[in-house]
């Protein structure tokens, strides 16, 4: 097991400045944020030229990551793959594409994605549609010795009354998307405040988990009874503000590291624990959010074998 950062907390570092600072951090591997450089989501970073990746930024790209010690773990680009609207879909499966080559150009394994959501439509006609949509995208990334990882965020803020926008969520979820090609990259902190304990989906789903990301939750005391589980309704500006519970850095929240490390061992995990940095604490400026990133990793690395 290695111990890895998703570089998406810093956008407005480069991937040479963000390799120079993860290696003295101590970190192992790099799960590398590839969203379009002209944006579109608050917190996308684009730390590869994914639209226009040539031999020669793919030998600059290994040169760097020679040069400091580190691997990609990932290319990660999270977007809603099953978007309402058929431009914005298209325009994400081809970004997505893009990826998936540099990924194979690159040599890197995997390509982080989520589902995603039509939220005009119902759940089974989602499920249906996801059905018509991945194989080919499967088949696209495989031809090109690349997996498609999906991480089990709800992405509640998708959805405009903050129901799950990310058809990945939960284990039963999990069997169905395994069914169409697709592998998990497994985050405790969203099973941990949607009442599920994330230890118990270890073992199940071992040979399907393949990445791994380590962010924490913390469940704030007492809100929950005022706002219930899907938060906040007459306030609620922010569509991510559920208003009883916000994400952590690792050892600052609630997830059980010592159990969650011991049982991705105990089940042959040999991947990338990767932190993914989305703790509001530790975040606002470029000293706050790597300040996070150091108190990630002194949690996370004495659990994890040299």
């Amino acid at each position: 097991m290695k111990l890895g950062m998703l570089t998406a907390c810093l956008p407005q570092l480069t991937l040479t400045e963000i390799a120079a600072w993860a290696s003295q951090a101590g970190y192992e591997a790099l799960e590398v944020a590839a969203w379009p450089s002209t944006g579109g989501r608050d917190f996308e970073a684009a730390h590869l030229p994914v639209a226009d990746f040539g031999s020669r930024a793919a030998d600059e790209t290994r040169a760097l990551l020679a040069h400091h010690g580190l691997e990609i773990s990932a290319l990660a680009y999270y977007e809603n793959n099953l978007h309402p609207d058929s431009e914005r879909r298209a325009a994400i499966h081809l970004h997505l594409k893009k990826v998936v080559e540099v990924a194979s150009a690159l040599g890197v394994p995997y390509v982080g994605t989520f589902v995603g959501r039509d939220w005009t439509r119902p759940v089974a006609d989602n499920l249906r549609e996801a059905e018509k949509v991945f194989p080919e995208l499967v088949e696209y990334a495989g031809e090109r010795g690349v997996r498609i990882i999906i991480e089990n965020c709800v992405m509640e803020g998708w959805h405009p009354d903050g129901y799950p926008g990310n058809l990945a969520y939960s284990p039963e979820l999990w069997e169905w998307m395994f069914s169409l090609g697709l592998y998990l990259n497994w985050d405790p902190s969203h099973l941990t405040w949607i009442g599920i304990d994330p230890v118990t989906t270890i073992a199940p789903y071992a040979d399907r988990i393949v990445h791994a990301q380590a962010k924490d939750l913390q469940i704030q005391s007492g809100k929950v009874d005022r706002y219930g589980f899907f938060g906040k309704a007459v306030q609620r500006d922010d569509p991510w503000d559920t208003g009883w519970w916000r994400y952590r850095v690792p050892g600052r929240g609630q997830v059980d590291w010592n159990a969650v490390v011991d049982a991705l061992y105990e089940n042959g995990f040999t991947g990338t624990l990767s932190v993914e940095h989305e703790d509001p604490v530790w975040s606002g400026t470029e000293e706050k959010v790597k300040t996070g990133l150091e108190i990630a990793h002194r949690t996370l690395r004495p659990l994890i074998a040299a």
